[in-house]
């Protein structure tokens, strides 16, 4: 039995065993648990590159490492378009 096999019995018997209501609700949460991990190996993976280059490293994954010019100051024109039409 290749990978594919065993996942599709995995699933099937998963559609037995919980049915189709709770198996979806399982599943989005396999994904969700899957999606976090991946995104701190890649959060590590990024830390380690980071220490054997020695290049500055950002304290979160969505934190910039360079910032933009207007970063801590107050923006010319407001963002929003209730602000710019009112």
């Amino acid at each position: 039995m290749g990978f594919g096999t065993e996942l599709l019995f995995i699933v099937a018997l998963g559609l037995v065993v919980l049915g189709p209501k709770r198996l979806h609700i399982v599943l989005g949460h396999v994904a969700r648990v899957k999606a976090e991990f991946d995104k701190a190996s890649r959060g590590i993976k990024f830390q380690l590159a980071a220490q054997l280059e020695g290049a500055p490293q950002a304290k979160y994954d969505d934190e910039p490492l360079l910032l933009r010019a207007t970063d801590g100051a107050e923006p010319d024109e407001p963002d929003s378009l209730a602000a710019r039409t009112s």
